[in-house]
C-alpha cells in the first residue's frame, strides 16, 4: 500500500534518529521518464573508469566494483531524507588529480587518495554534527570562494582541451556533443523555445543525455571511437579481487600524506558546500509552484549523509571524484519535470530516487555497460566541460568589483597550475595585500573603479621642481 500525504504536508517518511528513510513502492511511486533518464546517465558513474585505471592502475573489472561501491552511496541520500540527487564534487576532480598525480600509480596513489577522502569525511561529520558549515563558508571572502571556482573551472577545461585531453584528441564528437549539452542546458533561445514548442521541453527534460548521444553517435560514425562489442547476460564487478586494491591491504596513509591533504580537502568542501547552495536553489525555484508538498532541505543531514558516503569511499573504493552532494545536471532536469505539477511527479522523492536506483541497477547490465564502454570517456568528458562552464559562471556572478576580481582570477590561475596548497595560499595573500580594508570600513562599502587604478598626475597637480 502506496503511503500518499495530504496536500501541503511533507511526503510520509520513517523517522530513524536524524534521518526520514523512503522506499520506493511504499512511501512514492515509480517515475518512468526518471528510469529512461537513468538507463543512459548512468554511463557518467562509469565515466569514472577511466581515471581510475590512470591514476590509481586499477584493472577494469576493479574500477567497475569501486562504481558499484560508487552507486550504493548515490542511493543513499534520498534514501535517508536528503531531496537531492547526489553525485561527485565534479568541479574538484582536476584539483584531486593534481594531488593524486604526484603519486605513483598503484599503492602509493591509493593511499594518497585515502587520505584526502579522510580528511574530506572528517570535515563533513564535523560540520554536521557542530553545525558550523553554513557559518565557516559565509565567512569566506567573495574574492576567495570565486578564485576556487576559477582554478577548478579553467583546470577541467584545460585538462580537456590541451594536448593530450580527451576533447583535443577527439574533437569532433566532443566538441559538437559539448556544444549541443550546453546548449540545451544553458542557451536562452532554446529556453524561448521550451515555451513555445512541446519537442523543445521533451528534449530540455532529458537534460545532458540528448548531447551525450550525440557525442557518441558521432564518436562512432568518424570513427574517433572504437564500435561496441555488445555482449549479453548479467556483469560480475571483481569484488574477490578488489581487497587488493584497498587501504586494508596497500596500507593507511600517514600523518605526512593526511597533513598534506588538507588544502585539497578544504577546497572540496568549499566547492561541495556550493552545490548544497545551488541544491537549495533548484527547489526553491519550483517549490513555490507546487504548494502540494512541502520539501525540506536539512543542510545538516546533508553534511552528515556527504560525510558518511565519504567515509564508506575511504575503506571500500577510494574515489577521485570524492561524495558530493549534488549532481547538478540531472538534479535541474528532475526540477524541471517536478514543476509541471503531482501528475507529472509525485514527490521530488519519487524522482531523485527512482534516478539513481535505476542507475544503480544498470550497472549489472552487460548489454548496456559493453555499449556504453568505448565510448566512457565521451561521458566523463562532457561532464567536466560543462562543470568548467558552470564554475566559471558562478564565479564572475560572486564578484562585483576588479579588484576581487584581479585576486580571484590570479589565484584560479595559480590553484589551476600548481595545485591547491599553492592557490589557496596566493589567494590569501592576495586578499590580505590587495583586498582586506580597515576595520573602521564597513564590509559592503563599494569599492569604485577609480580606486583601483594607480593614480596619475593631471594638470592641477603641482610640478616638483628640479634638483639643482
Amino acid at each position: 500500500m502506496l503511503l500518499t500525504r495530504k496536500h501541503g504536508e511533507e511526503h510520509p517518511y520513517w523517522p530513524a534518529g536524524p534521518f526520514k528513510i523512503r522506499l520506493p513502492f511504499i512511501h512514492y511511486r515509480w517515475e518512468v521518464a526518471e528510469t529512461i533518464q537513468a538507463l543512459v546517465m548512468f554511463v557518467v558513474a562509469m565515466g569514472m573508469i577511466p581515471l581510475l585505471q590512470k591514476y590509481l592502475g586499477l584493472p577494469y573489472d576493479v574500477a567497475l566494483a569501486y562504481v558499484v561501491v560508487c552507486g550504493i552511496g548515490f542511493m543513499l541520500p534520498n534514501l535517508l531524507g536528503v531531496p537531492f540527487v547526489p553525485g561527485w564534487i565534479t568541479p574538484a576532480i582536476p584539483v584531486v588529480l593534481l594531488f593524486i598525480g604526484q603519486h605513483e600509480p598503484g599503492p602509493d596513489a591509493i593511499r594518497a587518495l585515502v587520505a584526502l577522502q579522510m580528511v574530506v569525511t572528517f570535515i563533513f561529520l564535523f560540520m554536521a554534527v557542530t553545525r558550523l558549515g553554513s557559518k565557516l563558508v559565509n565567512n569566506i571572502p567573495k574574492s576567495i570562494s570565486a578564485g576556487i571556482l576559477l582554478g577548478a573551472g579553467i583546470a577541467a577545461l584545460s585538462g580537456e582541451i590541451s594536448q593530450g585531453g580527451r576533447a583535443y584528441n577527439t574533437p569532433i564528437s566532443l566538441g559538437i556533443g559539448g556544444l549541443v549539452t550546453a546548449y540545451v542546458l544553458f542557451s536562452l533561445s532554446f529556453r524561448d523555445w521550451t515555451e513555445r514548442h512541446r519537442w523543445a521541453k521533451i528534449v530540455a527534460g532529458y537534460g545532458m543525455v540528448p548531447g551525450m548521444l550525440i557525442a557518441m553517435g558521432i564518436g562512432w560514425a568518424v570513427g574517433e571511437y572504437p564500435l561496441p562489442a555488445v555482449e549479453w547476460g548479467i556483469a560480475t564487478p571483481a569484488f574477490g579481487q578488489i581487497w587488493d586494491y584497498l587501504p586494508f591491504t596497500v596500507g593507511f596513509p600517514g600523518m605526512d600524506l593526511l597533513l598534506a591533504a588538507i588544502p585539497t580537502a578544504i577546497i572540496a568542501y568549499i566547492i561541495a558546500f556550493g552545490d548544497i547552495i545551488v541544491g537549495q536553489s533548484l527547489i526553491a525555484r519550483v517549490d513555490h509552484l507546487r504548494p502540494d508538498e512541502k520539501i525540506e532541505v536539512d543542510v545538516d543531514r546533508v553534511h552528515l549523509v556527504t560525510g558518511i558516503r565519504n567515509a564508506i569511499h575511504s575503506l571500500f573504493a577510494p574515489y577521485p571524484g570524492l561524495a558530493g552532494p549534488l549532481f547538478t545536471g540531472a538534479m535541474a532536469t528532475i526540477a524541471e519535470r517536478y514543476r509541471y505539477g503531482r501528475s507529472a511527479m509525485d514527490t521530488i522523492y519519487s524522482g531523485a530516487g527512482v534516478f539513481w536506483i535505476v542507475g544503480f541497477i544498470a550497472l549489472f547490465l552487460l548489454p548496456l555497460i559493453t555499449l556504453f564502454k568505448p565510448v566512457l570517456p565521451i561521458a566523463l568528458s562532457i561532464t567536466l566541460l560543462i562543470t568548467g562552464y558552470l564554475c566559471i559562471a558562478v564565479a564572475v556572478e560572486q564578484i562585483d568589483n576588479a579588484t576581487s576580481m584581479g585576486v580571484a582570477g590570479v589565484m584560479g590561475v595559480v590553484l589551476a597550475t600548481h595545485g591547491a596548497a599553492w592557490g589557496l595560499g596566493a589567494g590569501l595573500v592576495l586578499w590580505l595585500l590587495i583586498e582586506r580594508r580597515g576595520k573602521d570600513v564597513p564590509a559592503d562599502e563599494p569599492i569604485h573603479v577609480e580606486d583601483n587604478m594607480p593614480h596619475e598626475p593631471d594638470a592641477e597637480d603641482p610640478v616638483p621642481a628640479k634638483a639643482g
